[in-house]
């Protein structure tokens, strides 16, 4: 009876798993929209266990051009109890190698991530640009992704906090994002994803002749004002190229 017992919860639990996962699918995603009306529009993704909301804790601190029309995409995983979201199922001890106590995801590749991908590609196909797309945490990897993994057009990539995943497969596309702005930050102090890791990207990044804005910063994994402010500044800048660039 207890075999027969762990066999059906065993079934049940794959079951579920795999209705959650074709769910992710074709799940649309939901936006809070703020700000004007643009352009530009900025588009942000939270973090993992964070939800959309908790971006407004910024509002009014970017200082962001006046018409900028912000939109926060909701993660689609949620936890039933506490609302809080992931943009894939995302177990960092999982990614600890032997020896070492960070995570590191430069040569793993999950498959969530490109769902997650492409499912924010779905939820921004009607906004207008310049569009300039950024996040934290999970987010950021999920931007990374969408940048240099797909031919989204974007006028500027914010990376705060984040990590590199698959990144050998993310160089081969650095190529096609010569001329994409890029900002990224990070904490010195992050105990959540590695700050080595992105000061290794970022070098990497520029050794390939992409438009790297780094902001290293004292602190953890966080986005303290200064990042944000800076954030705010690079988006005045890529909007000024923009219209440089259209009014020759």
């Amino acid at each position: 009876m207890l075999k027969r017992a762990l066999f059906v919860g065993v079934l049940i639990a794959f079951v579920l798993v795999t209705t959650t996962w074709l769910w992710l699918q074709s799940a649309p995603l939901t936006k809070i929209e703020r700000g004007g009306q643009g352009p530009p529009t900025v588009v942000l993704l939270h973090g993992y266990g964070s939800r959309a909301e908790d971006w407004f804790q910024f509002d009014g601190k970017w200082q962001f051009p006046d018409r900028t029309r912000l939109i926060f995409v909701q993660a689609p995983l949620r936890h039933p109890i506490s609302g809080k979201r992931g943009w894939w199922w995302l177990h960092l001890e999982g990614y600890i190698p032997n020896g070492q106590q960070s995570p590191d995801l430069s040569h793993a590749s999950p498959g969530g991530i490109k769902v997650a991908s492409r499912l924010v590609r779905d939820a921004i196909r009607d906004e207008h640009q310049p569009l300039i797309l950024g996040g934290f945490s999970q987010g950021a990897m999920t931007c990374a992704e969408i940048a240099f993994q797909t031919d989204q057009e974007l006028a500027g990539l914010i990376l705060l906090s984040g990590t590199t995943v698959n990144e050998d497969s993310w160089a081969e596309h650095f190529a096609g994002r010569r001329n994409l702005p890029i900002f990224i930050a990070h904490g010195t102090h992050d105990s959540v994803l590695p700050f080595a890791i992105m000061d290794r990207f970022q070098r990497r990044l520029k050794t390939f002749g992409l438009n790297v804005t780094w902001m290293p910063f004292e602190g953890d994994h966080e986005i303290p004002e200064t990042v944000v402010r800076a954030a705010g500044e690079f988006v005045r800048r890529v909007v000024g190229l923009q219209s440089s660039s259209e009014n020759p």
